[in-house]
């Protein structure tokens, strides 16, 4: 397909930040004049995208927030974000499966032009046509957590199998619970009090209250039942090693989580590397790092339209409003995704 483009600005709109004293909400700026993601010509492989909505991700301010390591890995001044929705803009020279109009949503690499920006830089593998009758809103949440729930969870499980999704509520573990009931699994999960009846209403077949019980002590008690354990937050700090008591001997346990202080990367650091006979758990371990998958976001976008899957959005801010929404990200009790609206 010819490299066809609507009228695409030199410049654009950006949330961008440079340094990230005391926090990336305080830090981030709206930028009018800012660069587009490409230099003069658009990659022949690429598509430009006008984003609509954008969702965030606790990546996105755990990133720009690593210090030093942080500035190694994304060149600063830059755009936070991983996924989006919008409209084709424009379309490289190699590209014949996307055309320039079409709605699509998908999810970027972590780079210096991400979605909080006016226009993105999108991959085939990172984008996917936007299904009928599915909203762009609802369709921006997709890419990073509906991809990870997707990766973690179909490839290690078949119909009938019992999986454990540790933080059934946030924006990860909403989408897990949905997946893993769309491919016929029967789901366990915790989350707190508050929540229970939104996991019910997703598909959980059994809830664990953490704020009432010791979730690794009422696992214990199931025995060896659960082909799959998902941990969407790291804590309690014993889960992995409790998994030799409720993990089958073939099952795998599935970090994608946890936190960034201290105690939380020592505690994902043992689980990696303490062999059993020191301590460490017996059960297959693995930290799940999220793949740009074009079939993937197809079959979670196909999910949603046939109302298997969807959705849950705890907040919509206004473009403007864009450190607020970090704000209330990094209180860690959003149910769902916190979405940003573009247009």
């Amino acid at each position: 397909m010819a490299n066809t483009s609507t009228q695409t600005p030199k410049a654009m709109r950006a949330w961008m930040y440079d340094s990230v004293s005391g926090g990336l909400e305080k830090s981030i700026k709206l930028v009018e004049g800012a660069a587009l993601p490409f230099h003069q010509t658009l990659p022949k492989d690429a598509v430009l995208v006008k984003v609509h909505y954008s969702a965030l991700n606790p990546g996105d301010y755990k990133m720009a927030e690593l210090g030093m390591l942080g500035r190694v890995l994304i060149t600063t001044p830059a755009s936070p974000g991983l996924d989006f929705s919008g409209v084709v803009a424009q379309t490289g020279e190699a590209i014949n499966t996307f055309s320039v109009g079409q709605r699509v949503y998908g999810r970027v690499e972590p780079n210096r032009y991400g979605t909080l920006g006016e226009y993105v830089c999108a991959s085939v593998a990172g984008c996917a046509a936007l299904p009928e009758g599915v909203s762009l809103k609802e369709a921006s949440c997709i890419g990073t957590a509906g991809l990870t729930a997707y990766q973690c969870i179909v490839p290690n499980v078949k119909e009938g199998d019992k999986i454990f999704i540790n933080g059934g509520s946030g924006g990860t573990g909403t989408f897990g619970i949905q997946i893993a009931k769309a491919v016929g699994c029967h789901v366990t999960t915790s989350c707190s009090g508050k929540n229970v009846e939104l996991c019910r209403s997703l598909g959980a077949d059994e809830i664990i209250d953490y704020t009432q019980e010791n979730v690794s002590e009422v696992l214990k008690k199931k025995g060896q039942v659960y082909q799959l354990v998902v941990d969407n937050t790291g804590s309690p700090s014993d889960l992995y090693k409790a998994a030799d008591h409720f993990l089958l001997p073939k099952g795998k346990f599935v970090q994608i989580g946890g936190p960034m202080s201290l105690a939380g990367i020592k505690t994902t650091a043992s689980r990696a590397l303490l062999p059993s006979f020191l301590g460490g758990g017996k059960r297959k371990w693995e930290y799940l790092l999220t793949k740009k998958n074009h079939e993937h976001l197809e079959q979670i976008g196909t999910w949603v339209k046939e109302g298997k899957v969807k959705a849950v959005i705890d907040d919509v801010f206004r473009y403007e409003d864009v450190p607020k929404a970090f704000e209330k990200l990094k209180l860690g009790r959003a149910t769902g995704k916190i979405v940003i609206s573009c247009e």
